[in-house]
């Protein structure tokens, strides 16, 4: 699609509130870029919670982007995979989150400069979304303690790792383990969990790597069955989650299914690629293959 002028033409929805805050001169970097690339800017600012969707639904249906770009953290990335699921939009991510999760995975620098390029790249994929009780997840939801850990990280108005490293700590003691009934493709298993992970991506965020070998186009969830690890034993836990070897932890068993099903006794916390939800008790895990056109960076589609 072409505009008037010419040249291709690109949105970018802007989150100013999300990571370290906005920095007005970016707007000149994307719009002089875009210009030397023979892209059409059109930047539009979200105003709220749900407007990044609205703004890239319109924008799919529009029919006259090329991309649509999400630019803020991982729930602004959610947010606009939202409006482009299962259509022909194109969409693209500019990290400027606390933990940038999905753009890490898929190797998008985080870095403004060195991402300005990445605007350019004509390199597409097809990548899985999943729905956990039908709410859209495109990179990693979880079960138990980090559902938790979610439901107060950011409410002190800090974000970052370092707030989020201290909030695992003050509340790991007081977490248990949590066991219900499981059933993965219709087979039931045993598990009995401090954190069950389901990751389209490989990591949360910041590198912290959940399920090591997952793919974002494989057309199966990795699925992270992680024990409450003693405490002495934590560091040595965060090495290997954090240097992609948690493989080897005889704290984590890792599954692959596409129809997840879990029944607790009790509501239990969860999140939504970082995003707390309300506590249920039952869950259905669900793959989307394919279901999202996805711009990465040149010669990644091997790495991701």
């Amino acid at each position: 699609m072409t505009s008037a002028t010419g040249n291709k033409q690109v949105l970018f929805i802007i989150n100013k509130y999300s990571g370290t805050g906005y920095k007005p001169a970016v707007e000149g970097r994307l719009l002089s870029f875009c210009q030397q690339a023979g892209l059409e800017a059109h930047l539009e600012f979200t105003q709220g919670r749900g407007h990044a969707t609205q703004l890239a639904r319109q924008a799919s249906q529009s029919k006259k982007f090329e991309v649509v770009f999400a630019m803020g953290g991982d729930g602004t990335v959610n947010e606009v995979a939202k409006g482009v699921v299962n259509t022909k939009q194109v969409m693209g991510i500019i990290p400027k989150g606390s933990g940038n999760g999905l753009a890490r995975h898929l190797g998008i620098p985080l870095d403004f400069k060195k991402c300005l390029p990445y605007i350019a790249s004509t390199e597409v994929i097809a990548m899985d979304s999943f729905t956990v009780n039908n709410h859209l997840s495109i990179n990693v939801s979880g079960i138990g303690f980090d559902g938790h850990i979610a439901g107060l990280f950011g409410k002190n108005g800090k974000r970052g790792l370092a707030n989020y490293a201290r909030l695992v700590l003050q509340e790991f003691m007081m977490y248990d383990e949590i066991s219900g009934e499981i059933f993965i493709d219709g087979t039931s298993v045993q598990a009995k969990a401090f954190v069950i992970a389901f990751a389209n991506s490989s990591q949360f965020g910041n590198n912290a790597r959940i399920a090591p070998y997952a793919s974002v186009c494989d057309g199966e969830l990795d699925i992270s069955f992680v024990k409450k690890v003693p405490f002495i034993e934590a560091p040595a836990f965060a090495y290997k989650m954090f240097s992609g070897t948690l493989d080897k932890s005889n704290y984590i068993k890792l599954s692959k299914g596409k129809k997840i099903n879990l029944r607790f006794s009790e509501p239990v916390a969860f999140h939504v690629d970082g995003e707390a939800m309300q506590a249920e008790r039952k869950f259905e895990v669900r793959i989307n293959p394919g279901s999202i056109r996805l711009l990465i960076p040149g010669n990644q589609s091997k790495n991701i």
